[in-house]
């Protein structure tokens, strides 16, 4: 277990450790206040774009399921007229200057979550390592309204809505901020946000709730798609290289699965070592795009179904066409 990982476990109730670390806490609240102050005043460039840009972030470190609504949020913005695009950093990829991300995409040179989403929607997804150069990318694609995964804190980026996602369970954790806490930015950054998620659970109110399900099995070799009902009375295993992989299996579980776990870090960089021989294996589709190349016909994907409610896309586009972009403390 890496320091980091030692250091995770103390962020859901304060401990001693937590405690401790509170004075560096200070420090990069500090920090955190200073770099914002700067980009209200002026003195760092905020990009701005003739489209509107609609962030989808979190205040925690860590997945909320930011990627599976991003997905879904574009597909229904498409059903309504809209033309999306959608921007990423790119984690654990090697792209610097912005980049179009192709449906067939090296998972290590654009990072998972790119690929999946360019090989899922359908629509143009570039990566930069700063959003904004990302979202200059896609202005030569037709788009007419972007979608940022993550990126609530690239003040560099303004936008014209916000929408952020905070999970049921893990919550805002023990509420400090980094790194005796999991907060990038104090938990009243929720007060001026203008769309409030709540991942699982019964929403608070002025929050709208979102639940994820687990669809179809896809093979990763043939093609086929099948339910998970097919995989009953099977001897099954199962990898999941995401924030919380506990989160995957017991999905399954529910399903009536009966699975071996390989748990592994999130973004880990699969190779053909990694995956249980002699049985069948289901993976998140996340992790699938790094499995391709060494894949045989017992590896399955699960897709993430992530159900969003028609009154909240109803309040973002009135939100955005309201409102001219905004720089963050606006």
């Amino acid at each position: 277990m890496t320091l980091a990982e030692r250091i995770q476990q103390h962020w859901r109730t304060p401990t001693a450790v937590s405690l401790a670390l509170t004075p560096l806490s200070l420090v990069y609240g500090l920090v955190t206040k200073l770099r914002k102050a700067a980009y209200i005043s002026g003195l760092l460039k905020t990009y701005r774009f003739d489209i509107p840009v609609v962030v989808v972030g979190n205040l925690t470190v860590g997945g909320t399921g930011k990627t599976p609504f991003v997905m879904t949020l574009a597909e229904q913005l498409k059903t309504r007229g809209w033309h999306p695009g959608i921007v990423s950093r790119g984690y654990r990829g090697t792209v610097r200057e912005a980049e179009l991300v192709p449906a067939d995409g090296d998972a290590g040179h654009f990072g998972d979550e790119p690929v999946l989403v360019a090989r899922k929607t359908g629509v143009p997804v570039a990566v930069a390592r700063r959003r904004a150069h990302a979202v200059e990318a896609l202005l030569k694609e037709s788009v007419d309204i972007v979608i940022s995964d993550d990126g609530l804190q690239h003040y560099a980026m303004a936008r014209s809505a916000e929408i952020v996602m905070v999970d049921e369970i893990e919550g805002l954790g023990n509420g400090f901020l980094l790194p005796a806490g999991p907060l990038r930015e104090p938990a009243a950054r929720l007060d001026s946000v203008d769309i409030r998620v709540r991942r699982g659970g019964k929403a608070n109110p002025g929050e709208y709730s979102v639940r994820s399900a687990l669809g179809l099995a896809c093979n990763l070799v043939t093609g086929e798609e099948v339910p998970l009902d097919e995989f009953r009375d099977q001897s099954l295993a199962a990898l999941a290289g995401i924030h919380r992989p506990e989160r995957f299996f017991r999905l399954l579980k529910k399903h009536g699965l009966t699975v071996r776990e390989y748990p592994f870090p999130d973004h880990h960089q699969f190779c053909a070592d990694d995956v249980p021989a002699e049985t069948a294996v289901l993976m998140t589709e996340k992790d699938a795009v790094k499995c391709g190349r060494f894949a045989t016909d017992r590896c399955w994907s699960v897709a993430q179904v992530t159900e969003i409610p028609e009154a909240l896309i109803d309040e973002l586009e009135n939100v955005i066409r309201q409102r001219p972009q905004i720089s963050i403390g606006s």
